[in-house]
């Protein structure tokens, strides 16, 4: 294992993020509010209790832990978690990093100066081209080239920056290979290059993972290039993505007849840099992130949360009724955590402690973009 935590504490690290509800937002929480993750676990019913829980909250046990670490080590990877010094800086940056994640490969590709290359994956032939060029180009001015090994845009960024240069964040499980059409490529990249993951080894991806993977592939880089992408494209989630983790936001542009250029071309209009070469790319780097992208979306988590978490919820108010007053403001329409406090009057203290116990007790769950939706009754 890589120093920074001991074998003992990342186990209890790994049983608490694989415990029901604890998403990496309620794990910084729980870390800085109890000061371990031992002591964490032990909270845990109590505090999804006072959240509203209708059942018992399932946490992970000691031996699904070990589990997971021997199916790490029997797949050739690492578990890195945020205080090693191995865990890749600019994700370690992020107010909802992965407090773990596993490692297939070259690990120190982490440490380069990486750029992400994302875009449509239903490409165009020059789109793929284009992609393609410009990930080999940056590979040979020594970036490490991110993205997330979609068909498409994707492969193609991956294909032309080769296996030994980028780096492929998985949805799923680091070890498998998705979609089918990409196993060639994921193997490569196993073998040459690095592959990422927050989920365990052997995990099918599902739709709900892809916005978390995103904010891994833009979180791991200086910034991110869209290549081709529609209106409605999950390449503008990463994106928006990245821009509120006050990265660089570029993108080629393309012919307004294709509805693969209706993304880059509105990202190029609300300020994006426009790229059509690496240099251009490298160019884009060196000027300050552009803070009015996405406007209003998020703040950095300090402007948010406490430093710790064991202010009293304070005020004529009970902690119960505070906590009622934040769910009924939410809708199941994702909502910035600021945003919300504010309309309940909830000052950053008390607004963290009721968000921790909601989230653990699932009645709300925190999105990438320190965005919070309510969860449905089912």
């Amino acid at each position: 294992m890589t120093p920074g935590l001991a074998d003992g504490e990342r186990l209890d690290w790994l049983r608490l993020y694989r415990s029901e509800n604890v998403g990496p937002i309620a794990f910084r929480r729980l870390l800085a509010r109890f000061g371990s993750a031992a002591a964490a676990l032990d909270a845990l019913p109590d505090l999804a209790r006072c959240g509203g829980a209708r059942r018992p909250v399932a946490i992970a046990s000691r031996a699904a832990a070990e589990a997971e670490a021997a199916a790490v080590a029997a797949i050739g990877g690492r578990l890195l978690a945020l205080p090693d010094a191995d865990y890749p800086p600019l994700l370690r940056a992020l107010a909802d990093a992965p407090p773990l994640i596993c490692v297939l490969g070259r690990a120190e590709l982490l440490h380069n100066r990486c750029v992400a290359v994302v875009g449509a994956r239903n490409a165009s032939t020059s789109g793929c081209r284009i992609a393609a060029g410009l990930a080999h180009d940056l590979a040979e001015m020594g970036f490490a080239v991110v993205s997330g090994l979609a068909r498409g845009i994707d492969a193609a960024a991956h294909a032309g920056a080769g296996a030994a240069r980028t780096v492929a964040v998985m949805a799923g499980g680091a070890d498998v290979a998705y979609p089918s059409d990409n196993a060639v490529l994921h193997a490569k990249i196993r073998a040459e290059g690095c592959l990422v993951s927050e989920m365990p080894p052997g995990v099918e991806p599902q739709a709900r993972h892809f916005p978390r993977r995103n904010r891994i592939v833009s979180g791991l880089a200086e910034g991110t290039v869209v290549v081709e992408a529609t209106a409605r494209s999950g390449s503008l989630i990463t994106a928006r993505l990245a821009a509120e983790q006050g990265r660089e936001v570029m993108a080629v542009p393309g012919s307004p007849a294709d509805p693969r250029s209706a993304g880059p071309n509105r990202l190029i209009k609300d300020g994006a840099a426009l790229v059509e070469n690496a240099a251009d790319v490298a160019a884009a780097l060196e000027r300050p992130a552009r803070e009015d992208l996405f406007p209003g979306l998020a703040e950095a988590e300090a402007k948010v949360l406490p430093s710790r978490l064991s202010a009293p919820l304070d005020g004529a108010k009970t902690a119960a009724e505070k906590r009622r007053t934040l769910l009924e403001s939410l809708t199941t329409a994702p909502l910035p955590v600021d945003a919300a406090l504010r309309r309940c009057q909830l000052s950053a203290a008390e607004g963290a402690v009721a968000l921790l116990e909601l989230e653990l007790a699932g009645r709300i769950e925190h999105l990438p973009g320190q965005m919070i939706a309510l969860i449905p009754d089912p």
